[in-house]
Order: C-alpha cells, then structure tokens, then sequence
C-alpha cells in the first residue's frame, strides 16, 4: 500500500530529475509500482501535491516562529521579519523544488494555482500581526486602508520569493537585505507619519467649523 509521503517524494524526485512533471498519474503510478487508486487515495492530481507541500512549508514556518518563547514580546514589524526569515531558511531545504513550481506555475497578473492555499493561511497570519499592531498603536488606524495592508504584505511575500529564487549571492544575503529593506519599508507605511497628523487636523477643522469662521480676523 502507497503512502502519502511514498507518493510526494517519488514526485519530487521525477520533476527535480526531468524538469517536467510525469504525462500522467497511469505513467506515474506504473514507476512507483503503485494503482492509480492509491493514488487518488491522496492526492487529486499533481498540482495537488505541490499544493499540498507548499501549505506545509508555510504552516511549519508559521507554527514553529510562534512557539519561540520570545515571540509574544516581538513588535508586529519585529513578527513580520521572524516570519520572512525563517520561512526563507525553511525554503532552503526544498530549494530545488520551490524553483521548480514557481517557474512552471507562473501567474501573470494572479497568484499562481499552486500557492493557492498558502495565500489564505499567510492572510490570516498577517491579519492577526497587524490588529495587534493597530491595538496596541504600533500601526495607523485608517479608514478603507487598514483593511489592505494585508494586501500589502501579500505582495511583499511574492516579491521576496520571486527575489530569493533568483537570488545568487553568497549564503542568500540579498535576499535578507530584500526582506529587510521591504518589510521595514511597508512597515514605515503603516505606521503614524506627518500625513495622518495633517488629516487629523483636517477632520477637527471640518468638526469645528462654526468655532474656526468666529476666529477669523
């Protein structure tokens, strides 16, 4: 009887040697000396597996950074860079793999299919980071806009994996510096600045316009 794990490496192991994936799940399952059937027990197609394995790389990152002891005391900047770090470090181990599916699966204006269920889960987990942010004031309360950052820190997650698989430097240190500088960029967004302060005042004068007309000269 096949397992789940039999399936996903001896898939691994065909794309990663043929650069393309099998003709079929019959091929394929033949090669493994397996039925279709075990199969279809546990995954639905081939892109099913690469789902499968890019959630758990995501999910195991998002698990192991929230078990650190310290992380409760991290700011939401600080939660944001742990996760991008450690995610990167995770990726190392499949390294060949995750060049493999996102050069295959490449979404022109959309999330490509096989990052389909990382989305979700990475929302939810940039969600919670930033209504910690917005509670304890480290992050802007703004109308409309608050509920995008999340749609920012979506992008920055595609731009730093598309950076990163590219990324030719020694030991990856681009890429750090590519987490640093975007994270701590869209961070510098959220947060309080100068504009907020002149929209504030904006929104007093408008609230107290019959005391602002009573003090012209």
């Amino acid at each position: 009887m096949a397992t789940a794990q039999q399936i996903r490496k001896g898939y691994l192991d065909y794309v990663l040697t043929n650069n393309e994936k099998p003709k079929s799940v019959y091929i394929f399952a033949k090669k493994l000396k397996i039925t279709e059937a075990d199969f279809y027990q546990f995954f639905s197609s081939f892109e099913s597996i690469e789902k499968t394995i890019w959630f758990e790389l995501t999910f195991e990152t998002i698990t192991t950074i929230k078990e650190q002891e310290v992380w409760l005391q991290y700011t939401a900047r600080e939660k944001m860079l742990s996760f991008f770090y450690s995610y990167l470090e995770n990726l190392k181990n499949e390294r060949s793999f995750v060049i493999y599916s996102l050069k295959h699966h490449k979404g022109k204006f959309s999330t490509p299919e096989v990052l389909a269920g990382v989305k979700p889960i990475f929302e939810n987990f940039a969600q919670e980071i930033i209504e910690e942010g917005l509670d304890s004031g480290e992050l802007a309360e703004r109308r409309f806009l608050s509920k995008r950052y999340k749609d920012a820190l979506w992008i920055q997650f595609a731009f730093i994996l598309n950076f990163w698989i590219n990324d030719d430097s020694e030991g990856f240190e681009k890429s750090d510096e590519a987490i640093e500088k975007g994270i701590n960029v869209t961070f510098d967004l959220f947060q309080h600045s100068p504009i907020d302060n002149l929209l504030e005042y904006g929104k007093f004068l408008s609230r107290n316009g019959k005391f602002a007309e009573k003090m012209r000269f």
